[in-house]
């Protein structure tokens, strides 16, 4: 888990973002924190073996309120369940499936 936050930070630093991980436990949902001129984003990085569920989603939304952030993104290997994506439109929190972060690793 830890390394795919890790291959996140490193996506995020090439994408010219100011990324600072969160600690690992007792995050408040999010992993890291993006920044450059114009946002501050959370990320919650799920690697998981499962499709990702609405829980994700909920604590992505809560670590946005916690940290002061403009929006969040949840990113996984995986892909997200049903519940999972209708909890994100309603909250503005970006997704990123197994097929989209293949899409941006091949930008």
């Amino acid at each position: 888990v830890e390394q795919f936050e890790i291959f996140m930070e490193d996506y995020f630093i090439k994408q010219c973002f100011k990324v600072k991980r969160t600690q690992l436990s007792g995050d408040y949902g999010i992993d890291l924190i993006i920044e450059n001129d114009f946002s501050k984003i959370g990320i919650q990085a799920k690697c998981y073996s499962n499709k990702i569920t609405a829980s994700a989603v909920q604590e992505a939304v809560a670590g946005l309120r916690h940290y002061g952030l403009s929006s969040g993104m949840v990113v996984t290997n995986n892909y997200f369940q049903p519940a999972a994506i209708q909890l994100a439109k309603e909250n503005s929190i970006t997704l990123w499936d197994r097929n989209m972060l293949i899409k941006k690793l091949n930008d």
